[in-house]
């Protein structure tokens, strides 16, 4: 869901009445949006200062396939609440729109790319560990540094491509009820536009799911056949991956449905207007922004390597003596 789309032009009126009856509104979303702000903002920050902080031999930082994606992915996830959550704050606590028309425009595009982003490299990462697990023999030729960045220029190409007839569409308007009011609409009506949203659901989630549940499947099966001869120790490890892989497609799932939902129901059916279907709008933008809070605990927090990198940085900053007068303090270790 965009920063804010209301089915068409003529409801705009029942829209505003509605939103000043829900008097709630003002304190609860931006308390609500503020603690998803903190804590995905913090999240994905600290992915991104652990993966920037590892070192292989020799002291150099080098990626390794699985760790470009995971740092796009928190990239992505981390421009998508900086941008978005503040915006849609103020959208659903303030009465008109109040950041001029490029934010207008570009807010709106900025939201549907960063969006692209976070799901095309979900179902990136699922081909990758698929390849990594499934096709161990074949992997070393296969999953390569180069190969990773060539597949998150293509994704940042796809998304950036894609998202463009939403930037083109936003518009600055008021309306008579309203006159002294700005407000920041959709102004795109006919088939294209319900061409495009459904294009946005079919590469947005339906095929995205598809592959993610595809290749998580296959994995599955392939750990179900190793548990047979493994020890307590790796069986063990290998049901965790199991319920951690259960655990992605859940929240996948759950996170982005009720976004499109919402999206098909505004184009193919009638949206109501009235407190319940507020607070499902609501819903659906923590659900999507949670999404962006998961990722990190899904694909780094859960991992023990990860989690190890993460003390580490954290003792070796503890563990600085603060520098002396007048002299440097030497960073190398």
């Amino acid at each position: 869901m965009a920063c804010q789309k209301i089915p068409n032009q003529p409801d705009l009126p029942k829209e505003l009445e509605m939103q000043s009856d829900f008097k709630i509104k003002a304190v609860i979303v931006p308390v609500l949006f503020g603690m998803i702000f903190v804590v995905g903002v913090v999240g994905n920050s600290l992915v991104l200062v652990v993966i920037g902080s590892l070192k292989h031999r020799g002291g150099e930082r080098v990626l390794s396939p699985t760790n470009i994606f995971i740092v796009n992915l928190s990239l992505a996830d981390l421009s998508f609440l900086l941008l978005c959550v503040p915006v849609h704050a103020t959208i659903y606590s303030l009465p008109e729109w109040v950041f001029g028309a490029f934010l207008c425009k570009f807010g709106h595009y900025f939201y549907t790319v960063s969006m692209l982003v976070s799901i095309f490299t979900l179902a990136g990462m699922s081909v990758d560990r698929y390849i990594a697990v499934v096709r161990s023999k074949s992997s070393v030729c296969v999953r390569s540094r180069r190969k990773a960045l060539v597949g998150v220029c293509l994704i940042w190409t796809l998304s950036l491509a894609c998202s463009v007839p939403v930037g083109q569409h936003q518009i600055l308007t008021n309306h008579p009820t309203a006159p002294n009011s700005t407000f920041c609409w959709e102004n795109w009506s006919g088939a294209s536009r319900r061409a495009f949203k459904v294009s946005v659901l079919v590469l947005g989630f339906v095929l995205p799911l598809l592959l993610i549940c595809c290749c998580y499947t296959r994995i599955l099966c392939h750990l179900h056949k190793k548990m047979k001869n493994m020890s307590k120790k790796s069986e063990h490890s290998k049901r965790k991956t199991v319920q951690t892989i259960l655990l992605v497609v859940a929240a996948f799932t759950i996170c982005w449905m009720p976004h499109h939902i919402i999206a098909m129901w505004v184009e193919f059916g009638r949206f109501p207007l009235n407190d319940a279907s507020f607070a499902f709008r609501i819903v659906s933008h923590c659900l999507s922004y949670g999404n962006s809070c998961v990722n990190p605990i899904l694909y780094a927090f859960l991992s023990e390597n990860f989690r190890t990198a993460c003390r580490r940085v954290f003792t070796r900053s503890l563990s600085y003596p603060p520098p002396s007068n007048g002299k440097q303090t030497s960073a190398g270790h």
